[in-house]
């Protein structure tokens, strides 16, 4: 509209000009034909012949004179002269094409230009200031939308490229839009406890909350219960938990620690010669049952040669209630010098909850980090990023199977109509400067379909890229195959987190074990971003259903 507007004002500046041109010409006619001889043919007629073609001639030329004018009208109302005269003249000038702008709407540009470069000065100074992710999130915001006016008006003059050939704002846009930078992670400031395992002691480990991610973040607490206890740990049996083999190398643990810590359920069978006894359980939830395990569990565990005394209760622990506890009180309630000792599902314990999340976690190590998916995970990540996406890209964990109840019970709700969400993931890919997105999500076709068409950016669609049926000429994911991995729903899902995990940028899903899994590892390896943030976090959802 802005476009048709400004051609409209340019053909009336134009068409007055010519009416004043028109005017002076004809004035001029009139006033040399009423000083010219044929003005004074009654006082002094001449009837020569040759004279008058001489003067039907010079009618002519006054004629053509007067119509002159009403053929450039005519001609520039029907031609688009502007794409004539700026296809002609763009290589020969930049500054003719720039003299052909309104002086407002050039004075509009270098304003914006101006107040982008202070807001971006601005956001670099807090940047260093603690707490600043939201006022970060809304400078972001109103760069973005400088830019969209700056973009929108030149636009309309067709001068975008040459403004970006030839101007610093390109270049302040690779500086910054381009610029996620990495989180400065400080490794060597880290607390960390020391894991010496007392000989023939163990942690028995029990999780059965949830899925996958759950039993993941419930492992990695028993670690830290296991390295305050000085036990060795026992990873749960595949028959009565997931196939941790699978998804992790349990003997990389291990090695981070340059001592043996954890062993694999067949490998405690084989220490205690089948006498496989629970002497002390003695749980850390109390309610809504004890130990947080059910009947189920607990007869699972007979079939494999376990067998364990009466259950009982450290203290009143609801696991819809947590209370924050220390080292001290997980020691004074769980030491004891019996062999095997059990405490039951752990992910809901809150102990030191700041030490547990810091970069590395709280055990002192010599790698990275102890809990991380398999070498064959990590190279046929590795392959599929080098066949689909390349260095840079974004990625999404776009949770929405069984999400929508979830979080509605929540306040604020984090279930956002696929409009939004599209609205939110374009303001972070623009931020990142990334050519696509691997989008890691349960949604069913209906959505991420919808959600693809919205993903749009400076005029063009961001391709959502997921993990593809198998494809025989492929041969990015030739390694599970060849260990019989291919078909296991568990090693897909940590696949997924590991690409996740080594993207430039990632946007998550709010209250979603996956997702925090997936930050956990980029901030253990590194690989988190100053961009990374939950899908429209600093927003509600535009509508939310009522309560059932």
């Amino acid at each position: 509209m802005a476009d048709n507007n400004n051609h409209h004002h340019h053909k009336l500046q134009s068409q007055e000009q010519d009416d004043e041109e028109n005017e002076t010409e004809q004035s001029i006619l009139i006033r040399s034909s009423n000083s010219s001889p044929s003005h004074r043919r009654s006082a002094f007629h001449i009837n020569n012949p040759s004279f008058n073609a001489a003067r039907r001639c010079v009618n002519k030329r006054y004629l053509f004179a007067i119509l002159l004018p009403f053929f450039f009208l005519i001609v520039y109302f029907t031609t688009d002269l502007k794409s004539i005269f700026f296809r002609s003249s763009l290589s020969d000038s930049n500054f003719d094409n720039v003299s052909r702008m309104r002086e407002s709407e050039l004075r509009a540009i270098s304003l914006l230009q101006n107040q982008q470069l202070r807001l971006i000065n601005l956001l670099n100074h807090t940047s260093f200031v603690n707490n600043s992710a939201y006022l970060n999130s809304a400078l972001l915001t109103q760069i973005s939308i400088n830019k969209q006016i700056q973009h929108a008006l030149l636009s309309s003059h067709q001068l975008g490229n040459m403004f970006n050939d030839d101007n610093s704002s390109n270049d302040t846009d690779r500086t910054y839009f381009g610029a996620c930078p990495k989180l400065d992670v400080r490794f060597a400031e880290r607390r960390s406890i020391e894991w010496k395992p007392r000989e023939n002691k163990y942690l028995f480990a029990i999780c059965v909350s949830g899925q996958m991610s759950n039993h993941l973040i419930c492992l990695e607490k028993h670690m830290f219960f296991a390295a305050v206890l000085n036990r060795v740990l026992v990873i749960p049996s595949s028959k009565v938990d997931y196939e941790f083999s699978h998804v992790l190398d349990v003997e990389h643990i291990n090695k981070c620690l340059g001592r043996k810590v954890v062993v694999t359920f067949d490998e405690f069978a084989e220490t205690k010669k089948n006498h496989l006894h629970i002497d002390r359980f003695v749980c850390y939830v109390s309610l809504p049952t004890a130990c947080f395990v059910d009947e189920d569990h607990l007869k699972k565990l007979k079939p494999l040669g376990v067998s364990y005394n009466k259950l009982e209760t450290a203290w009143v622990e609801d696991v819809k209630k947590p209370t924050v506890r220390t080292i001290h009180d997980v020691a004074a309630k769980f030491s004891s010098d019996d062999d095997v000792i059990a405490i039951g599902d752990v992910f809901f314990a809150d102990v030191e909850r700041e030490w547990v999340m810091q970069p590395g976690g709280p055990i002192a190590h010599k790698c990275k980090t102890l809990i991380e998916p398999s070498r064959l995970i990590m190279l046929t990540a590795q392959r599929f990023i080098q066949t689909f996406l390349g260095e840079g890209f974004t990625a999404l964990h776009f949770r929405r199977h069984g999400f929508l109840k979830f979080c509605n019970a929540k306040k604020p709700s984090c279930f956002f109509p696929v409009p939004q969400a599209a609205d939110c993931i374009t303001r972070v890919v623009e931020r990142a400067n990334t050519p696509v997105i691997y989008l890691s999500t349960d949604a069913a076709e209906s959505e991420t379909s919808l959600l693809q068409s919205l993903v749009i950016l400076n005029g063009k669609t961001v391709p959502l890229i997921k993990r593809p049926a198998r494809n025989s000429a492929e041969k990015w994911d030739a390694l599970l195959y060849r260990h019989g991995l291919q078909e296991d729903s568990q090693v897909d899902a940590m696949l997924d987190k590991t690409i996740c995990a080594l993207s430039s940028v990632f946007i998550g899903s709010s209250g979603s074990t996956f997702t925090e899994d997936i930050l956990r590892l980029r901030k253990d390896w590194g690989s988190a971003s100053q961009c990374d943030e939950y899908l429209c976090e600093s927003e509600q959802p535009s509508f939310i259903a009522e309560d059932e």
